[in-house]
């Protein structure tokens, strides 16, 4: 298993996806260490979603960004030696955090996009709440791998946004929203792409390889993976 394994900082936003994200921390590192039960080092930190969504909805990444920070000196705090984000959106404030951070963090869209390339796709569909899907968090990420991407149109983008923040980050997985997503991802597989990135973190919660119509890039579960791999050195 090499050297003691590094201490992972998770830096939450809403319930659901950092669920997830901590679920597959603890659950898929057994197998990477080969070893039953085991895992890194786990603290997670998350202020209220409410004050999150405040700015979010406001537009004020800057505030946002506090937010994070303070999350980020707590994990620093208590021994967390590097921070994870399992939330997609926020990362839109990750600009405004890293220059004051006081420890390093891994970028979801930077893990997903060389996941894709492992894979060897080309043209990413992007899904997402309406602020993730509209900013450049996942396009600069994917054109500094040389990969293509299309977003989905606005009512589209719109339609999947309202079932995330009404609907999946409150517990809610209802087959509607699961036929909407998989409307949408047919719809990106018509235009030419050939994955489709699960760019929230809740939408692993309804929609996986075995539904939907193109192969699919989990960020929560490609993070909390690369978050193994990176404790382990």
């Amino acid at each position: 298993m090499g050297g003691p394994l590094q201490h992972v900082g998770v830096v939450a936003c809403s319930a659901e996806g950092a669920a997830l994200c901590y679920r597959t921390l603890c659950t898929e590192a057994p197998d990477l260490l080969g070893r039953p039960y085991a895992h890194p080092e786990i603290s997670l930190h998350g202020h209220s979603f409410a004050r999150y969504d405040e700015h979010i909805v406001r537009g004020d990444w800057a505030g946002v960004a506090e937010l994070m920070l303070d999350s980020a000196r707590k994990l620093a705090a208590a021994g967390a030696q590097f921070l994870i984000c399992p939330d997609n959106t926020i990362h839109q404030a990750l600009p405004y955090v890293l220059e004051r951070s006081p420890l390093p963090w891994l970028h979801i869209a930077e893990v997903v996009a060389a996941e894709a390339v492992r894979r060897g796709f080309r043209k990413l569909g992007l899904t997402g709440t309406k602020w993730l899907v509209a900013s450049e968090v996942y396009p600069q990420k994917l054109a500094a791998r040389g990969l293509a991407w299309m977003r989905p149109d606005e009512a589209d983008r719109l339609e999947c946004s309202r079932i995330i923040m009404e609907e999946l980050v409150n517990g809610r997985f209802l087959p509607e929203g699961v036929r909407t997503f998989q409307a949408v991802i047919q719809r990106l597989k018509d235009a030419g792409c050939d994955a489709v990135v699960l760019g929230c973190t809740e939408i692993p919660l309804i929609i996986f390889d075995s539904n939907s119509p193109l192969p699919t890039l989990d960020s929560t579960r490609l993070l909390a993976r690369a978050a193994i791999r990176r404790a382990m050195g």
